[in-house]
């Protein structure tokens, strides 16, 4: 079960076991060795057309095709505005636990505060606290899981989710325009466009090369922008996981990725950033992430084809059935982890161990065979 909060976890000296993570799933790369692989791009002028807009086009689609993550800054979301949505930020996780927790999300609310956080069925969890709340369609906004703590969260919250909204549109229209479609194709696409904010707290961690803040995963909506600390913890890699990079924090800058649904409605062209979030011992770090996904009911297909391809869906579906199946197909496998490590711990209590060594034994527990499909075969 989790903890109240993580602060009091994050004094001791090691680490609860359920937050350790098997061997093939705790971080290879540090926090703060920061990589220049993921491209920043200045988006000043977008708006201007012409050649300027071409340019710089040019560099979000290269950005889109090859990793599915870049980084923007001159994005025109006023740096006061960011600078405010930090701060409450911090002042809310800073808030006594009795306050954080008079929004806990427990019992299937919808939105709030959480410790934590895990698939069901899964034994670790995630080194992180959440306070997340759902901003668009703004007619089914429940102000009442909204924070009411810090007194200015939900007047800065509302400006913020706006921008965001505009800017995240903007960068689809670009997309849309690449695939040689009208501007708004791909926010149409949405049907009704669902925005969630969620804000992350990584507290300093005891046993940092144990676990992780975030496990590996791949958005499932349209697009996200994030805005993180100049701590570093976000990774990112582009070959299933064999080599994984650190992306350089660039104060200011939101940092972009596409999710499964953009990824779809490019046919795959558009890569959905296959990401985590790394803890450190030294620092706590924060970072918000915005999320840009379909109604529910919002088909997903691809919006083109391009000649000589083929699709990379066998039939269209909607968001919310490509949601659970992806979820149905994450929570299995970690069911399956599970049964495995508990087999294996009761193997080692067995005469089988006349036959098969201890030490192998604890090798297959420490390395479990189980892979995941990828996600074409998930949401096909």
């Amino acid at each position: 079960m989790a903890p109240s909060t993580l602060t009091a976890l994050a004094e001791e000296k090691t680490l609860q076991a359920s937050f350790v993570r098997d061997e093939d799933e705790r971080p290879k790369v540090a926090y703060n060795h920061f990589s220049n692989e993921i491209p920043v791009i200045s988006i000043a002028g977008i708006d201007d057309g012409g050649e300027k807009r071409g340019e710089i086009c040019d560099q979000i689609v290269k950005a889109c095709e090859e990793w599915g993550v870049f980084q923007i800054v001159d994005h025109g979301v006023d740096a006061k505005l960011v600078s405010e949505m930090t701060t409450l930020a911090k002042e809310f996780f800073a808030l006594p636990p009795e306050e954080k927790l008079r929004f806990d999300m427990s019992g299937g609310k919808k939105g709030g505060f959480i410790v934590s956080s895990h698939l069901q069925g899964e034994a670790v969890q995630d080194w992180r606290e959440i306070v997340t709340f759902f901003s668009y369609p703004t007619r089914t906004r429940d102000y009442s899981r909204w924070p009411d703590k810090p007194e200015a969260w939900r007047a800065v919250t509302e400006e913020y989710s706006q921008k965001l909204m505009e800017l995240a549109c903007k960068l689809l229209g670009v997309l849309s325009e690449a695939m040689g479609l009208e501007t708004e194709a791909l926010t149409k696409a949405c049907v009704d466009m669902d925005q969630k904010v969620v804000v992350n707290f990584y507290p300093k961690c005891p046993q940092p090369d144990l676990t992780l803040g975030l496990k590996r995963h791949t958005d499932p909506g349209t697009i996200t922008l994030l805005l993180q600390d100049t701590v570093g913890g976000l990774q990112a890699t582009r070959d299933n996981g064999k080599t994984w990079i650190t992306v350089q924090p660039v104060e200011g800058a939101f940092v972009v990725n596409l999710g499964d649904h953009g990824h779809y409605l490019s046919n795959g062209r558009f890569k959905n950033a296959d990401h985590q979030a790394v803890v450190n011992s030294n620092s706590s770090r924060l970072s918000i992430a915005t999320f840009q996904n379909p109604a529910p009911d919002a088909t997903v297909y691809p919006l083109k084809i391009r000649e000589g391809e083929k699709s990379v869906m066998d039939e269209p579906i909607t968001f919310a059935e490509m949601y659970r199946r992806k979820m149905s197909k994450d929570i299995e496998i970690a069911m399956k982890k599970k049964l495995a490590k508990e087999q294996l711990l009761q193997d080692l209590e067995t005469p089988k161990l006349e036959t098969e060594p201890k030490e192998q034994l604890l090798k297959d527990l420490e390395t479990p065979k189980l892979e995941t499909k990828p996600i074409e075969e998930i949401l096909a």
